[in-house]
Formats: structure tokens, sequence, C-alpha cells
């Protein structure tokens, strides 16, 4: 049985610093028979999409589940969660509002504390076109002021991609998305690391539907981090099809993103 990595080995603080290792995974629901993968991920945070609320995970997995988790959501088995591990400690903003549905804003503490909005932008029922933007933009604003108070990494399942981004639509573009971030000072941890555009992602998040490896295939999920932080990307993952998804563990893969800081604490955004 794997278990939830102590601050010690290849992502403790280092001679020359600290690091941090960011996840995100959608699971696809059932976390509780699913946490020696979770585990397997070692990270030190992790935004896990699909998962039932903290309590019936422990309950279900006797007692396994760190104890630093904000979860959300208004299906008790299925929302979004914020997991700490080791050192790191999560707290919700007193800003959250949850008309915006799975989108959380989470005060994250620890070595390198920040602020992290967490994307589970799940569309179910929901007509763009009446309200008038899609999740992320409505979060964007909504959680303003939020977003100015630390470093702010934006991570999760967008369930949105530029290859989607049409003239004309303005209600739910991730390419609107993307620009508001980067103008807010967030890059893409991935596309950064892998020198790709935008919608021209060679590995894809989620096997969709039949969930093949030759099926319907997309890049959905991202990892946003403050542009202070690119010097310190040191790495980025993304899950093989067998191990997560041909397994039937999930239908999405997880990212992960690890970064090294130097002693000093990163610049803050004023």
């Amino acid at each position: 049985m794997s278990q939830w990595h102590a601050n010690t080995g290849p992502n403790s603080p280092t001679a020359r610093g600290r690091t941090l290792r960011l996840a995100v995974w959608n699971c696809n629901m059932a976390l509780h028979k699913k946490l020696d993968a979770l585990a397997s991920l070692c990270a030190d945070v992790a935004v896990i999409c699909e998962c039932a609320k903290p309590e019936i995970v422990r309950l279900k997995s006797k007692g396994r589940l760190p104890e630093s988790v904000v979860w959300v959501g208004d299906n008790k088995d299925k929302g979004i969660a914020v997991i700490g591990i080791g050192p790191w400690r999560t707290r919700i903003d007193e800003a959250y509002d949850s008309s915006i549905r799975h989108l959380v804003p989470v005060h994250v503490d620890g070595p390198t504390p920040f602020s992290l909005l967490a994307v589970w932008a799940f569309s179910c029922g929901q007509n763009y076109d009446e309200i008038g933007r899609g999740p992320l933009a409505r979060a964007l604003t909504r959680y303003e002021d939020f977003c100015k108070q630390s470093p702010l990494v934006v991570a999760g399942d967008f369930n949105n991609n530029a290859i989607w981004s049409k003239p004309g639509n303005k209600t739910h573009s991730h390419a609107a998305d993307v620009a508001k971030l980067e103008k807010g000072g967030v890059f893409s941890a991935y596309h950064h690391q892998r020198n790709v555009a935008q919608g021209q992602e060679p590995e894809p998040t989620l096997y969709w539907r039949d969930r093949k490896l030759d099926g319907p295939r997309y890049h959905i999920d991202y990892i946003f981090a403050p542009t202070d932080w690119k010097q310190g990307l040191r790495n980025i993952e993304v899950g093989d099809f067998e191990t997560w998804v041909g397994s039937g563990l999930s239908d999405h893969v997880p990212l992960i993103a690890q970064f090294e800081f130097e002693r000093s604490d990163p610049p803050r955004v004023p």
C-alpha cells in the first residue's frame, strides 16, 4: 500500500532551496479506491476533480485521506478537492461563491505560501449563451481581489481547449481565458516547458468517451503559475495511458508540475 510521502527525499527542501510538486487529476469518482494511485504522484498539493466529500472518502478508505482538504460541490459524491500533504495546508477563502460551481479560491500555507484558484469547469445544465460567460471567466472576475493577494496558481480540469475557441465565441473561449490569465501574470507550466502553443498539445489529458488510446482525446487539464516561478519550473509530467486510463482508474491522466525555489521566498504579487 502506497503511503503519503513525508517531507524527505526528492520532494524535500534541498541544499539549494525547496520544492513544490503540484498535481491535478480528474479521478472520475470513487477516490477511496484510488488513493494508492494518488499517493504515487508524491504531490505536495493536489487538485482532484470528481471526488466525494472528504468524510465519505475517509470512511470508505478507513481514514487514509490526508487531513488538510478543502472540498466543494453540490453532489456529495462528485465535487472538487484541494489536498495539502505533509507541511502543506489548505483553507478556503471567505470570498467563495457557490454560484460559480466547482471553482474555489484556496489559500495554500506551507514552505512557499500561495493562492490557488482550483478549477473543475463542470458545465452540465448551464447555458453559457444565457449566463453570458463560462465559469472560469466569471471566477476570474468574481475573485479578482483574491487573485491579487499573493502568488496565484490556477489549476484543474478546465474542460476546454483553444481548438474550440472559434471566431465569435465570446461566452466560453479558452483562448480568451488564457489571455486574461497571462495578462494577470500567470503562465501555463505545460506549454512553457514543452514549448508548444495552446491547442497544439501533443499529450492528451482526457481520453474521452470510449477511453481508447486511438479514440477521441484532448488536453483539457492545466496548471497556470506565477511568471516569477518560470525559472523555478523543473519538470512537467503527464500520466501515461496504460497506468491511468487503460487500467480503468479514470478517463483522465494526471498533470504534475514541479517547482524549485531559492531559500528566500519568491516575490509576492503586490
